[in-house]
């Protein structure tokens, strides 16, 4: 690549970040997005998308966190069995034709359900049923491991839609969530990591800045309408990806 090429990819970088975690998500569907695009080879995809998912996520837990925007007994049934089941989807390796279609229009559909979803009373919120978190959390934390991504981008609008959580603090939730499982992800796929490519650290770079713009934006100045917004276009733009990277 030249310096251009390079500009241009830090850019793109750069963008993903700061929409996905003003959601409080790490953005690794857009990450591979973008590396698709650049005719990166799909390899590297997976681990590249993970490391900066958890730079991301990081920050964004922190700032969502910091913010008072977190729950955490929202959040420990669903990662109490997310993180061994991504950790086992990092070590699978199924056909990708298989799941990516259906995931695709699962968060399609979740994008225009969330364009005309307001947020919810205090008094309308319920706490989900443990064992639905509990099973839930495992079937999110397969599909991340599989998929390569952080798990939040089905979390976020399952609660958000199921009335489980109001919109800050699902970001909150979701943050954390996204790092513990792309922790757990990287750790069954550790042995791609010498796949990375030598220009990562400039993607960590964008990635990280841009992770803390967007959490700082998303944690204290966007309205909730705005970050519900930005859900549906972060979805909209990882159910695009999914049906034709």
């Amino acid at each position: 690549m030249n310096t251009e090429t390079y500009l241009i990819l830090f850019s793109a970088i750069l963008t993903v970040a700061v929409l996905y975690s003003c959601v409080g998500h790490g953005g690794a569907s857009g990450y591979i997005a973008v590396l698709a695009l650049f005719s990166v080879v799909p390899e590297v995809f997976k681990p590249t998308a993970l490391l900066l998912n958890i730079m991301v996520a990081s920050v964004a837990a922190y700032s969502f966190r910091r913010a008072g925007h977190f729950s955490w007994g929202l959040f420990w049934p669903f990662a109490a069995t997310s993180i061994p089941f991504s950790f086992l989807g990092g070590y699978l390796s199924l056909p990708q034709h298989l799941y990516r279609p259906l995931v695709g229009v699962v968060l399609l559909a979740s994008a225009c359900r969330l364009l005309v979803h307001k947020e919810p009373e205090a008094a309308s919120l319920r706490r989900p049923p443990l064992v639905a978190s509990l099973l839930l959390g495992a079937v999110l934390g397969l599909l991340s491991g599989l998929t390569g991504v952080g798990g939040g981008i089905f979390l976020s609008p399952l609660l958000m839609l199921l009335r489980w959580g109001r919109a800050r603090e699902v970001s909150g939730v979701a943050a954390l969530f996204i790092l513990v499982n792309s922790c757990a992800g990287l750790l069954g796929h550790a042995s791609s990591l010498q796949l990375v490519p030598g220009f990562a650290p400039l993607l960590a770079v964008a990635a990280l800045l841009g992770g803390c713009v967007g959490s700082f934006l998303g944690s204290s100045f966007l309205p909730v309408r705005k970050v519900v917004k930005a859900l549906s276009v972060v979805l909209t733009v990882a159910g695009v990806k999914m049906l034709l990277v």
